[in-house]
């Protein structure tokens, strides 16, 4: 079992490869993890070091992951942050080859936009992934914000995420929700909604009083770990979203700024 994924890394805490690598090894899935940045830390701190990684870095690191013959024992290919539109592109090119390489590989793209109703990425991005990206998918994880950005369609309801699924994806794509607040949504809840063929699997969770960035790295990687182990698409999104909770309630317990990922050892555990 292998997947590929071409996300962000940082040095300090849990987002993009820092989170998903992780979330696939505890699963026992390998993982090829290819950095698009490497940054000391999440932009939210006072000061950031590093740098979104040259194009022809990015490029010259996917030529060697074909070379080293990944592609063709990939079970799933995951592309996250991209950094740059020169970085999107020559994703976008990677993806076309790897799956004409290997017909059985799926590709879950998360469109990683933005979030809160603020866009945090280039609008070259944007057209990548509009054009090129998502049509190639197989399932993107999109949070409720970015659904709404790229289908082009509000959201307030279940008929209206639906809609929104159909126009982001298309034929044979499965889209994930996530952070989605519907019109019945019960209160105090957040809810990560999968959509197959215009049905709805939504699994709810309490909403906790914190807001640490990474959750939907995590959750994409776990996703990608319980498909590489071939379960269905609704267990696995169901245990991925467990997990999560699982780590978020750890997370505060701790009173952590950072997901806490791993576990505490029995000994430190509280009774």
């Amino acid at each position: 079992m292998l997947v590929i994924s071409i996300q962000s890394q940082v040095v300090h805490g849990h987002v993009g490869n820092s989170a998903a690598a992780y979330a696939l090894q505890a699963e026992g899935v390998n993982v090829a993890a290819v950095p698009t940045t490497l940054l000391s830390n999440h932009p939210r701190y006072p000061s950031l070091r590093g740098r979104v990684l040259e194009t022809e870095l990015v490029a010259d690191l996917l030529k060697g992951v074909e070379e080293r013959g990944l592609v063709d024992e990939a079970a799933l290919l995951v592309t996250g942050y991209l950094g740059s539109p020169g970085n999107a592109a020559v994703i976008a090119d990677f993806v076309e080859r790897a799956r004409t390489r290997n017909g059985k590989l799926v590709y879950l793209c998360d469109p990683v936009i933005g979030d809160d109703g603020r866009v945090y990425v280039a609008d070259g991005i944007l057209d990548v992934l509009r054009h090129r990206l998502l049509p190639a998918a197989n399932l993107t994880t999109p949070n409720q914000f970015e659904l709404e950005l790229l289908s082009g369609a509000a959201i307030a309801d279940a008929e209206s995420l639906s809609a929104a699924c159909a126009v982001l994806a298309g034929a044979g794509t499965d889209v994930v929700a996530t952070g989605c607040t519907l019109a019945d949504t019960a209160a105090g809840q957040v809810e990560t909604i999968l959509c197959t063929d215009g049905r709805l699997s939504r699994f709810a969770t309490p909403r906790l009083p914190i807001r640490p960035y990474g959750t939907g790295d995590l959750l994409t990687g776990l996703i990608a770990a319980h498909l590489a182990k071939g379960e269905a698409m609704e267990l696995a999104v169901g245990r991925a979203v467990d997990t999560v909770f699982a780590v978020l309630v750890r997370t505060q317990d701790a009173g952590s700024a950072e997901m806490r990922l791993v576990p505490l050892p029995t000994a430190e555990r509280k009774p």
